[in-house]
């Protein structure tokens, strides 16, 4: 069964933690959890079953680190390799679980993808593009593997998280889940927001999305609420068993299965509709959250019909105020502009964006057409180094389609796309491009 036949219509639980537990059977710190999928496959299987035994759905395979930047191996410990046994080991974990029930639920296993450790440029070193590559060589291993679903977890950076679900749609045709981590102020580490989050990881198609790790339930539930909010796909919720502290050398965890499970009734019962745990929560946390929401009436998934764009760190909503473009990032009638585009001026185009920042614009519009310069490198350049220091979301202007499709997938966030006019030939150019990237079209009133 395909995960996405449920999903929104049946209420669905996800595992717990995992690197705790392994901990409690000897991993020792500063050693990789991954390779325990070869070395100790029994007991990576025993910690799957206890999860499906107490009503999970979907457990998440050891593979969070499981990328060429951490196993560059091509022989035993290679990202094929790894993957392989990770999967294998749940599939063995779901066949006796199956055995017990007859298979009276439906169980999945979703392949965990992390976050690199890396931040992408201009913000870190690693060209987006290096991302994207990196990703894609786990997916593609993943999904030879035979997972259900391919889980990106614990990422906190949207710009990560677009590479991870690009490379996830053009390398696969797994479901795609996303869960992000937050700090208690409801942000990303770097600038993101929830609306954003839920502007681009549903512009970009995405099945169900939501939060994973950092916090507890209590603190993680204000955040959750605020994701219902903008969410119109099902929403992920998996925190950790409260705040770590270390006791006589150990990380112990504040949150009981008690404790845990009502503050996941409560976000249930606002709407949530994938529930489950992250660090510190075990089968018990599980098993007292599903016990809890059993009988539950859920709150059916609406579409909100939101019109969202965002940059690096700030979302616009389109609708209930009005929204201020800035139009100066133009070379119509501006000699000063067309001169900077002439001579490769960056430095004068990003000084004109951060004057239309200052004053209050919203929204930026970037629009670097001239005949005799290659509109779709300047573009790229243009909107890289504007994203380096302006945290607004652009409007990308062009009658280019190359230039577009380029813009739109270097671009970090979701942006407002100007323009499209009703003629088929253009529509038909623009509108597939706004599907597989994202985006919120401005449309001219001429055919």
């Amino acid at each position: 069964m395909d995960i996405r036949e449920l999903i929104g219509k049946k209420m669905l639980y996800f595992d717990g933690g995992l690197g705790s537990l392994l901990q409690a059977q000897g991993l020792q710190p500063g050693e990789e959890p991954e390779r325990w999928n070869l070395e100790h496959p029994d007991i990576i299987e025993n910690v799957h079953f206890s999860y499906y035994q107490v009503g999970c759905h979907i457990v998440t395979t050891d593979s969070l680190g499981c990328n060429e930047l951490n196993f560059p191996d091509e022989g035993a410990y290679s990202v094929e390799s790894i993957a392989k046994a990770a999967v294998d080991n749940a599939r063995r974990a779901r066949a006796r679980a199956d055995e017990l029930d007859g298979g009276a639920e439906p169980r999945f296993i979703a392949f965990s993808i992390g976050s690199l450790g890396r931040l992408l440029k201009p913000l870190g070193t690693m060209p987006f593009e290096e991302a994207y590559n990196v990703f894609a060589r786990t997916v593609r291993a993943a999904t030879a593997a035979g997972a259900d679903i391919l889980l990106f977890e614990t990422i906190n950076d949207l710009y990560e998280v677009k590479a991870a679900v690009l490379a996830a749609k053009e390398n696969s045709e797994l479901p795609v889940f996303v869960t992000m981590t937050y700090d208690a102020g409801g942000r990303l580490m770097t600038g993101g927001d929830v609306p954003g989050e839920a502007a681009l990881l549903e512009g970009l198609g995405v099945d169900a999305f939501g939060l994973n790790c950092g916090l507890g339930p209590a603190q993680m539930k204000p955040i959750a609420l605020n994701m219902l909010e903008y969410a119109s796909k099902p929403v992920i919720v998996n925190p950790n068993a409260g705040l770590p502290t270390t006791v006589n050398g150990r990380t112990v965890y504040s949150v009981g299965p008690e404790e845990f499970a009502e503050v996941m009734e409560e976000m249930v019962k606002a709407g949530v509709w994938i529930a489950g745990g992250c660090c510190g929560t075990t089968p018990a946390h599980m098993a007292a959250m599903i016990e809890r929401c059993k009988n539950i009436s859920h709150v059916p998934l609406t579409k909100k019909n939101r019109s969202l764009v965002c940059g690096t760190s700030k979302t616009v909503e389109i609708g209930p105020e009005p929204v201020i473009i800035g139009e100066r990032i133009n070379p119509t009638g501006k000699k000063k502009f067309k001169e900077a585009l002439r001579n490769h001026d960056i430095e004068y185009i990003v000084r004109e964006g951060i004057k239309q920042q200052d004053s209050g614009a919203h929204v930026l519009d970037v629009n670097v057409g001239l005949p005799e310069i290659d509109e779709t490198q300047m573009m790229a350049d243009v909107v890289y180094e504007l994203q380096s220091v302006i945290g607004l979301p652009l409007q990308i202007d062009t009658t280019n389609p190359k230039t577009m499709e380029k813009a739109l997938r270097l671009y970090n966030g979701k942006a407002l796309i100007n323009s499209v006019n009703g003629k088929q030939s253009v529509m038909a150019q623009i509108f597939p491009l706004v599907k597989k990237y994202g985006g919120v079209v401005l449309a001219l009133c001429l055919d």
